[in-house]
């Protein structure tokens, strides 16, 4: 007699363990997808980048708030979410030196928010503050800041590895930024002559270019040192100095604010300029005495 409850029993059991192992196929299936994707997309950074990385995308919201702001004619608004996008991009760096999360990836997260908050924001504030009303040279002129700045952090993402980390080589660009900011702040708060309005082309033109320049020249210009017992014993009258900026910023708001930029810039054109001369004032060397 056939067996036909057995042999049912016999094909349940087939199909049970067929289900049992088609799960078992599926997921290997899908680690050997995820190490293949793993390879494609190489080494993913850190988790710990998320931690100045934050702060980065902080910098970058309030670039783009800024620019939100200056669309609305909210010029003094826009101002500080600029000078707030700095906080945020000191703030990104002094966490990546603490955790120990430098990674290209934060280089190039810090740059793309930088040209935003930094480059393209200015230009657009000075294009809808003042130079609107001077096309198409107002909109050339307002280029520059972004133009400029482009180019020094592709410059300066050449060079990350090997700069000397206590200065920058060219006017680093949130410090432009800022320059920017604290003279227009600076001339809605205060009453200006009127040859040097800040509506008159014949002060903005030449700031722009002088600042655009110094992004994208060979002069040296401090790094703001990162505080620490180390830098205070290491650089005492830097940090005193760095000190003493802080509490004019915060005392004097927006005059302190222009104060300390232009003491920062003639300290460095200052110093390229005394370097220069002194190489020009120099003895030649006599070539015949070194042969």
């Amino acid at each position: 007699m056939i067996d036909l409850f057995g042999a049912d029993r016999a094909g349940s059991t087939a199909r049970a363990d067929d289900r049992s192992a088609r799960p078992a196929s599926v997921r290997r299936r899908l680690r050997a997808y995820r190490s293949a994707r793993r390879e494609q997309r190489g080494d993913r950074p850190p988790p710990r980048v998320a931690v100045p990385s934050f702060f980065t995308l902080m910098n970058l919201l309030c670039g783009f708030m800024a620019l939100t702001q200056v669309a609305d004619a909210a010029f003094v608004l826009a101002c500080w979410l600029i000078v707030l996008a700095g906080f945020f991009d000191l703030l990104d760096g002094v966490m990546a030196r603490l955790t120990g999360a430098d990674s290209p990836f934060g280089v190039q997260l810090d740059s793309l928010s930088d040209i935003v908050s930094f480059g393209v924001a200015p230009s657009f504030l000075l294009y809808g503050y003042v130079l609107d009303t001077f096309n198409p040279l107002g909109m050339i002129v307002a280029a520059l800041p972004a133009l400029c700045g482009a180019v020094r952090l592709a410059r300066y993402n050449m060079t990350a590895d090997e700069s000397n980390k206590e200065g920058f080589e060219g006017l680093p660009i949130p410090g432009h930024a800022i320059a920017v900011v604290a003279l227009i702040l600076a001339a809605e708060n205060s009453a200006w002559d009127g040859r040097f309005a800040l509506d008159s082309l014949r002060v903005v033109l030449p700031v722009v270019i002088v600042l655009s320049g110094l992004m994208v020249s060979s002069i040296r210009f401090d790094a703001i040192p990162m505080p620490s017992l180390e830098a205070v014993r290491t650089h005492p009258s830097k940090i005193a100095a760095y000190g003493l900026a802080g509490l004019l910023i915060v005392g004097l708001q927006e005059r302190g604010l222009l104060i300390v930029l232009t003491a920062y810039l003639l300290h460095g054109v200052g110093r390229a300029l005394y370097k220069l001369v002194r190489a020009l004032v120099a003895p030649v060397p006599d070539e015949r005495l070194g042969s």
